[in-house]
């Protein structure tokens, strides 16, 4: 389940989880996680727990709290367990080159237990437990986009006592886990910042940086 994962990184070079070599068995507790990810575009990964891997899609704009606003997903290759926990930077020059922040984690569960029945009808309803995302959501496959052989979805929030208008990708820019915001990730891992700042908001990232000591 963890063939193309693999295939894709050079473990000697990239600080990301290589995984165990039998899937997690599954946990009674389902994880879920979203990734910030700078890499040649700025992304959201977004991951639940199956089936002792992370199923996974790439959202280009961030999940969104607005009912009315649905979010492309492109279906992207399992994950292990243990990369939910993954924050720093892929070397450049390696698959995903870039900074990972673990922008929201917590657990999900699904709205009806056969999430394989459901996944292969494009339909999967579940209800999320995170720091920043709780409430009731949807992913829905579409038809696809363009000239891409991926399976396009779409993560949608339903409406909730959850549900808001507020862009939790500005309002909530911080890492999950902790605390930092992307070019602060970078830094301690001694990647590119400014390529990495460019992910934060412009009122974070100056909010961050070091004040200058004047005379």
């Amino acid at each position: 389940m963890l063939a193309k994962y693999r295939e894709k990184r050079n473990f000697n070079v990239t600080a990301e989880p290589k995984g165990g070599a039998k899937p997690r068995l599954k946990s009674k507790n389902l994880s879920f996680v979203v990734q910030k990810h700078q890499a040649s575009h700025l992304h959201y990964d977004f991951r639940l727990e199956w089936n002792g891997v992370l199923l996974s899609w790439a959202v280009p704009k961030g999940p969104s709290l607005d009912p009315a606003t649905k979010r492309l997903a492109m279906a992207v290759e399992d994950h292990p367990v243990e990369y939910g926990g993954f924050e720093g930077v892929i070397p450049e020059g390696e698959y995903g080159g870039g900074t990972v922040m673990v922008w929201d984690h917590g657990t999900w569960e699904p709205d009806d237990p056969d999430v394989d029945a459901n996944l292969e009808k494009g339909d999967l309803k579940f209800s999320l437990k995170g720091t920043k995302l709780k409430g009731s959501w949807v992913l829905v496959r579409t038809r696809g986009f363009g000239k891409s052989t991926k399976p396009s979805w779409l993560l949608i929030k339903h409406k909730d006592q959850y549900a808001s208008e507020e862009d939790i990708t500005i309002t909530k820019p911080k890492s999950a886990a902790s605390k930092r915001l992307m070019a602060q990730i970078t830094k301690a891992n001694d990647g590119d910042v400014e390529k990495a700042a460019k992910a934060d908001p412009s009122t974070a990232s100056k909010a961050s940086a070091p004040v200058k000591q004047t005379a």
